[in-house]
């Protein structure tokens, strides 16, 4: 499986210390010569003994290793060639140019890899065709002998030319002490091969009966390896097609305002501050902030929301989403690998790179299968040697060289980065960023949810609910009326009562004589009317009737609302009331969460009655109010107290103590803001959907780990026993070494094929 340089290059973001290039945080090698998840284990160890190696884990899957630490690149190189094995510092210049060069890289592998499988099945097909219809493959006479010694030179040219690479990673395990894969497969093929050419020299030294030579065996072994790498090699590339369609959203060029003239520059060249012109259908080249225009924002590729945004002077923009209408000038804020797009794309890459717990399951036990299954070799060719029938010699080489095919951990090894990089992907595709792999496999069993109330479960924005009209005027009058006697405030009520106008179109009208009358309301002249607009005291004050409507505000109260009246002159005019509305999808949400068997809790720092009439219409049956920011990381500790897994859902400002308490953070993000460094999952759209979606992707990712680790688990131990010969005192059958290697190839295709099943999974929404 060793590969070139080239062969194995990925995409690369450095976040790290502009002063010293040298000394950089993070880094991204490609790994040469890795065959199974023991040299994965080694090739972590060596790189965390790098002094001011913070943390280092590499991906089996893509044959590359990502590392965090103020280290030089050449430090880790020496590490790792230390080791063993190859590396080489990942440094294109952009995401594109390094996918590019991956895509490149693999498909010359595959090719490569593919030549040599021809090579091999070429000589090794009509072998073993001759043998099936002839039998006669033993060395008998000085003709047999002289055809056996040329059919014995090519294998051995095949063993060179299509084996070559299984041979070195085994003499670079054997020089640092420790076996892997390529060991077994170097001394199963070695070993028939030397066996046969021992037969074709030396004949009187083998009883007659075992004159049989192993060529075919050896070159179809070889051929079908190497068939199964390349089939891997090419499966292996649709797991990245996450991360190819974020980069595909990003644009090409960008239109700038450069000297008064617009001009069209490579995205590289963007600077921060520059002003940049979108028009309708053009993709956003970098983030930054609305300066003119006006325009509707298509966001789902980012964020998986459907329906477009509008934007206006002020807004932020985000690299990669589509300009749906008009033509606007926005300045750049954000450019290369600090947009929100660059940053998604590495926190999926770190974290399809990262390890869930019951990965390193599988390192564990690879590290100790290798050694064992050479043990198990041994004691099975000396069983044969000393209790088996004749022709025991040529017996107990095939059942050795049997074992040692069959047992390669190729598959184990494969089993988990394949579907994290999958899972971890088709949950990026659904606006959910997962930090690790220990937060995708926790989330699978999240027992209960906590999920504060504001901007969570609720829109976090008031918004005008009910007009309730109490005289002759008009409901578009009397919002006209308070959105123009608001129309100077700062508070949250005032502005979702002026924004609420401005959606209906309305021009808020002149103010004169404003006054404002501190824990009751205000009161104005406006259109030569004076106004009053506050709270029942105000009213009362100032002899404003208002019994007839008393009831009507507290039933709106009830129900989470902030009522309001408006009074003209000496008579109330409205009730105008003012809630945080829950989001439209939430109660849909929540009851996703319920239907599968999770606790789900609400926290408030808002008071009993509006989180009473909230939890209610959100059917939530346990919540806790006027809980201080502070206190609710010490209500995450009490779930957990009580054995639950606990997932908690905030807004990452006000609830990081939580976040970073609970067995698994979950951040109510926007796109743009990627990076709540206290939440393990980042939910780009403010949809509690996303929840649901995020744990069900868990469960299918370990759901499919399971499958894969079974799998490569069952078929070698259950094979290595066949190999080895158990069944032959019983039925007479001694498993072929040519049927050994066809297993061992598509064992790890077959985990491949799984993982690429979980592409198709669709989180449902109930």
């Amino acid at each position: 499986m060793s590969q070139s340089n080239h062969e194995m290059q990925s995409d690369h973001h450095d976040h790290g210390d502009h002063h010293n290039d040298s000394l950089k945080l993070h880094h991204e090698l490609a790994i040469e010569g890795v065959s199974c998840a023991s040299c994965v284990t080694k090739i972590e160890k060596a790189l965390r003994a790098v002094p001011g190696v913070e943390h280092a884990e590499m991906n089996f899957a893509q044959r590359t290793a990502m590392v965090m630490g103020k280290v030089t690149d050449d430090a880790l190189v020496t590490a790792v060639k230390a080791a063993g094995y190859g590396a080489n510092p990942i440094n294109a210049t952009s995401e594109d140019d390094a996918l590019d060069a991956k895509e490149e890289a693999d498909r010359a592998y595959y090719k490569k890899l593919m030549r040599k499988t021809w090579i091999a099945l070429a000589l090794g097909g009509p072998l073993m065709l001759y043998a099936l219809v002839t039998g006669e493959v033993n060395v008998n006479t000085n003709e047999e002998r002289i055809a056996w010694l040329v059919v014995g030179i090519l294998t051995g040219g095949v063993l060179y030319v299509s084996g070559r690479h299984f041979f070195v990673g085994a003499w670079k395990s054997f020089v640092n002490h420790s076996a892997n894969m390529d060991t077994l497969i170097a001394l199963g093929t070695g070993t028939a091969w030397l066996y046969s050419m021992v037969v074709v020299f030396f004949p009187e030294a083998v009883p007659a009966q075992a004159r049989h030579v192993y060529f075919e065996a050896t070159a179809i072994i070889i051929g079908l390896i190497d068939l199964g790498l390349a089939l891997e090699v090419r499966a292996r590339g649709k797991t990245s097609e996450a991360i190819k369609r974020l980069i595909g959203l990003q644009a090409k060029t960008a239109r700038v305002v450069r000297d008064d003239a617009e001009v069209d520059i490579p995205i590289k060249d963007v600077l921060l501050g520059d002003v940049v012109r979108v028009r309708p259908g053009e993709k956003i080249p970098v983030d930054g902030d609305v300066l003119e225009g006006h325009t509707a924002i298509d966001e789902s590729m980012l964020t998986g929301e459907p329906m477009p945004v509008e934007k206006g002077v002020g807004d932020e923009v985000v690299t990669g989403t589509l300009n749906k209408t008009g033509s606007f000038l926005f300045q750049a804020t954000r450019v290369g690998k600090d947009t929100a797009l660059a940053q998604i794309i590495n926190m999926v890459k770190r974290a399809q790179n990262s390890k869930p717990p019951i990965g390193r399951l599988a390192d564990i036990i690879s590290a100790y299968f290798v050694p064992v299954v050479m043990i198990i070799a041994v004691f099975s060719a000396l069983a044969w040697l000393n209790f088996g029938p004749a022709p025991a010699i040529a017996l107990a080489i095939v059942s050795a060289t049997t074992v040692l095919i069959i047992a390669c951990p190729c598959a184990l090894g494969l089993a988990t980065p394949m579907s994290v990089m999958v899972g971890v992907g088709k949950a990026a595709e659904a606006g959910v960023l997962i930090r690790n792999g220990e937060a995708l496999q926790t989330a699978s069993k999240i027992t209960a949810m906590i999920l504060d109330k504001t901007g969570t479960i609720t829109l976090g924005s008031p918004k005008v609910t009910d007009i309730v009209v109490a005289s002759d005027e008009s409901e578009e009058k009397v919002l006209q009326l308070a959105a123009s006697l608001e129309s100077g405030s700062e508070h949250p009520l005032a502005l979702a009562i002026v924004e609420s106008a401005k959606e209906r179109g309305l021009t808020p009208g002149k103010v004169t004589n404003f006054n404002a009358i501190a824990g009751h309301g205000v009161e104005a002249d406006i259109e030569n009317q004076h106004v009053l607009f506050g709270n029942e005291k105000l009213m009362k004050e100032r002899d404003i009737n208002i019994a007839d409507y008393v009831e009507q505000a507290q039933a709106l109260a009830s129900e989470a609302k902030t009522p309001m009246y408006f009074a003209i002159g000496q008579q109330l005019a409205a009730i105008i009331a003012v809630a945080d509305p829950i989001k439209e999808d939430s109660i849909e949400a929540i009851k996703r969460l319920q239907h599968n068997g999770i606790r789900v809790v609400m926290l408030t720092g808002d008071n009993r009655d509006t989180a009473k009439a909230v939890a209610e219409k959100a059917n939530i049956t346990e919540f806790f109010a006027e809980v201080l920011p502070d206190q609710k990381a010490d209500k995450v500790a009490e779930l957990q107290m009580q054995n639950e897994i606990v997932g908690m859902t905030g807004d990452g400002i006000n609830d990081a103590p939580a976040l970073a308490l609970a067995n698994v953070g979950f951040a109510i993000g926007t796109g743009t803001d990627v990076a709540i460094e206290s939440a393990d999952i980042t939910l780009m759209r403010g949809s509690l959907h996303g929840l649901a979606d995020a744990i069900a992707v868990s469960k299918a990712t370990l759901r499919n780990i399971k499958q894969n680790l079974f799998g490569a688990f069952i078929y070698n131990v259950a094979g290595v026993p066949v190999a080895a010969g158990v069944l032959y005192p019983v039925i007479g059958v001694l498993m072929n070494p040519v049927i050994a290697g066809a297993a061992m190839a598509f064992s790890s295709l077959t985990v491949v094929s799984n993982a690429n099943r979980l592409r198709l999974f669709k989180a449902q929404e109930h």
